[in-house]
């Protein structure tokens, strides 16, 4: 059993509650976790027998081009398109942060975090 993880996925997206988030949007981070047998991909070194990254990523930056009010709605979509797409996956975790959010504050970023 292993962890792969993709993490520091960069978007520019255009999610958010406010008007002004979804016309100039702004910057986003996805991280995903994903837990798999990896034995025999360790053993063959064949890339059939494991977690096609540039996939995962394609699913992500899809995802993150689909214009949401909420980032739990953009993190849910994303954690049940790569559960859909890779039923190995036996553990998933997918956090997707909104960086520098429209507070009335300095906040690095805001994060919502999926498992299943």
């Amino acid at each position: 059993m292993g962890w792969i993880a993709m993490e520091g996925l960069q978007f520019y997206a255009h999610h958010g509650y406010y008007k002004e988030e979804q016309v100039l949007g702004g910057k986003y981070t996805v991280d995903i976790y994903m837990t798999v047998d990896t034995t025999e991909a360790a053993a063959t070194d064949d890339l059939k027998k494991t977690i096609n990254y540039e996939e995962v990523y394609r699913i992500a930056k899809t995802e993150m081009e689909v214009h949401s009010r909420l980032i739990e709605h953009v993190c849910q979509r994303i954690l049940q398109r790569v559960q859909q797409g890779f039923p190995q996956i036996q553990h998933l975790k997918v956090r997707v942060s909104k960086h520098n959010p429209p507070l009335k504050g300095s906040v690095e970023r805001v994060s919502v975090e999926l498992e299943a």
